[in-house]
């Protein structure tokens, strides 16, 4: 019987068990002191990260625990996984909300609780396909800025004794815009750093997270669908259990303005091709290497027939705003790697200087206020406040391809 555990263990991060157990049990007396008769709450919490999050803090016994998140099914279905599995602690208090963090339910919910001794924020637009026009650059915007903006104003008048947001190896030297409201992300919550602990955490891809190309593997194979995949786009992986337990020792562990990140080699990465390989040959499959994603569709319709060669398109990145490799820091970055055994820190960040900040959210704002703004526009605001970025545009949409 397939586990996808074990396949991600075996053939993606090569790890047996988790590389951040030695930094968990060299810090458990800390991690309880902080975490144990604490209120949590957790927005985006039903997502892939977000609720192995959960799964990490919840053995160190919290009061209570809220998670906030627009997408009710998977709230639902986080429930029933937390209730179904043997011996995991749930507070008596446990509640879920469906609902944006951004809406005014929310503000009232938070207000009338008096505010959480800890808040992470696990709402995001992940996607690099979140870019394809203008309307798709807002929306990606407003959730990753512009929102997490008001959040903060509303943290600032219910300080948290720790506040965790996570970010993404893409805001390092960012090539997409995704990658870049990561980095101006990091700065916005370090602008509310000497009002309350923030902390925040870049890191690799989650292994067969929600909306994922390796989850997108399961799904085709689940309906005899072809698979498709880049061909020199190298990531580094972690799984979803490492993934909860990195943004929980950054939140507990990280001091004001810290990123956390995993202490991963470069001889790791792996191409998104090899992985589509291994998975067939999990599953019993012949690779049939096709041309197109035309063809391969095409040769589909044998493996309803029960054809055991499965066909793929595999072909060289060729859409915008994709990284031909990733890095979790920059060259400008003062980086502790002594300090844990798995994960290195980013430290000495300064507050941003804050009006700088604020101009740069004004042109935002106002930009998309405009019946006619352009993605263009969008980008050269961007470049304004970080020289550095450079956006790979390329005319083309991940939404194009399979």
């Amino acid at each position: 019987m397939f586990s996808l555990e074990r396949f991600i263990n075996e053939k993606v991060t090569g790890r047996q068990t988790s590389m951040f157990c030695p930094d968990i049990a060299a810090n458990r007396d800390t991690l309880s002191r902080k975490i144990s008769g604490k209120s949590i709450l957790v927005i985006g919490g039903a997502g892939s990260i977000g609720s192995s999050f959960i799964k990490a803090v919840l053995p160190f016994k919290p009061d209570s625990l809220t998670v906030a998140d627009i997408n009710e099914n998977a709230l639902a279905e986080l429930t029933r996984d937390l209730r179904s599995t043997k011996d995991m602690y749930i507070p008596d208090n446990f509640i879920t909300y469906p609902m944006d963090f951004a809406s005014s339910v929310f503000k009232k919910m938070f207000v009338s609780s008096g505010g959480f001794d800890i808040v992470a924020n696990f709402s995001a637009h992940k996607h690099v396909r979140s870019e394809k026009d203008v309307f798709s650059v807002e929306a990606l915007i407003r959730n990753n800025v512009l929102n997490a903006g008001l959040l903060l104003d509303l943290l600032e008048q219910y300080p948290p004794e720790e506040y965790f947001c996570v970010s993404t190896d893409k805001a390092a030297n960012p090539v997409n815009i995704m990658g870049a409201s990561k980095r101006i992300m990091e700065d916005l919550i370090f602008a509310y750093s000497d009002k309350f602990p923030v902390k925040t955490a870049r890191f690799a891809n989650v292994a067969f997270s929600n909306g994922s190309l390796p989850a997108g593997f399961l799904a085709r194979i689940q309906k005899l669908q072809p698979l498709g995949a880049p061909t020199d786009t190298k990531r580094y992986f972690v799984s979803p259990e490492e993934s909860g337990q990195i943004c929980m020792l950054s939140c507990m562990l990280g001091n004001n303005r810290e990123i956390f990140f995993p202490k991963l080699k470069e001889a790791q990465m792996l191409t998104f091709d090899k992985i589509a390989v291994d998975l067939l040959h999990e599953y019993g499959y012949e690779v049939l290497e096709c041309s197109s994603d035309e063809e391969a569709i095409e040769r589909s319709a044998a493996l309803k027939q029960g054809g055991r060669q499965y066909p793929v398109h595999f072909s060289a990145s060729d859409t915008s705003g994709e990284k031909a490799f990733e890095e979790f820091y920059t060259d400008s970055e003062t980086v502790d790697i002594e300090r844990l055994s798995a994960l290195g820190v980013i430290t000495g960040k300064q507050i941003p200087d804050k009006e700088r900040l604020r101009r740069l959210l004004d042109s935002l704002t106002a930009a998309f206020e405009k019946t006619n703004a352009a993605k263009e526009e969008i980008v050269e605001i961007i470049k304004d406040y970080l020289p550095d970025f450079e956006h790979i545009e390329k005319g083309r949409s991940l939404d194009s391809k399979m």
